[in-house]
């Protein structure tokens, strides 16, 4: 039976760490503003003029996915590192159950991941891209979505890993080839057709690719690779299979 109450401490305690952690902060609002403002203007001439849109402004959408990505994935850290000091064990033996556990990890990951993406909507205006409130709306819930999705897999490969050195090599392993293949820098229709097969499995590219739509002009029509209804679909399902993936594994955790 899920436990409200806990999944609020479980949260409340993930958010601490978090705002504690003065340099993970500094680091998680500098490095998508790096990539922006220096990949972006260094390329900023390598996307077709007749797309009407600039390069700076064709990879926002894609900066935004890679600061949910890398939030989303690394927020699960928690998981091996209170296994690694004995805390998970506490609550794993807890009188709450293993779904309040998931259910907190999953909620206060996703959350701080959007909070993370959303701020980045604030430099929209200086890209020249018009952004309202109903967009703004459009695209919250958007990144709540994806990093729903990328956190519950996080969460899944983390369940299976006892050492931060093993979270770490796994996760980087997994990250980057997610962010390359997702479209962020490059439209994936350019890859080669082999290459682009495991774009198809990749919920950032699913991700990125609904941001296009809503952050773009003319709602990416030209850049965005699939219709709205098909990202949001995959990035659903997704969400729900390593959700359930999630807590299977924390039920028969001993």
């Amino acid at each position: 039976m899920l436990s409200y109450k806990a999944v609020y401490v479980i949260v409340l305690r993930e958010f601490k760490r978090f705002f504690r952690q003065k340099g993970r902060l500094v680091v998680t609002m500098a490095r998508p503003l790096i990539w922006l403002f220096i990949v972006g203007s260094g390329f900023t001439k390598l996307i077709d003029a007749n797309t009407g849109e600039r390069y700076i402004q064709f990879i926002l959408p894609g900066i935004v996915g890679m600061t949910i990505l890398f939030s989303s994935v690394f927020s699960t850290i928690s998981v091996v590192w209170d296994r690694e000091f004995g805390f998970l064990r506490e609550m794993l033996v807890s009188p709450v159950s293993r779904v309040t556990i998931v259910f907190g990890k999953l909620i206060s990951g996703t959350t701080l991941s959007v909070l993370q993406g959303a701020a980045l909507l604030f430099v929209a205006p200086f890209l020249g891209l018009s952004l309202g409130l109903d967009g703004v709306i459009y695209m919250i819930a958007l990144m709540f979505l994806v990093a729903l999705s990328i956190t519950a897999m996080g969460l899944f490969v983390a369940s299976f890993l006892s050492s931060l050195e093993g979270f770490n090599v796994i996760m980087n392993f997994i990250v980057l080839p997610m962010f390359f293949l997702s479209g962020a820098l490059y439209p994936v229709g350019s890859l080669p057709t082999v290459i682009r097969m495991f774009t198809y499995i990749n919920p950032l590219c699913y991700g990125v690719d609904s941001f296009k739509h809503i952050l773009l002009p003319g709602g990416g029509r030209l850049v965005a690779e699939f219709p709205m209804y098909v990202d949001i679909m995959f990035v659903a399902v997704f969400s729900v299979v390593f959700t359930f993936l999630s807590a299977l594994v924390f039920e028969r955790k001993k």
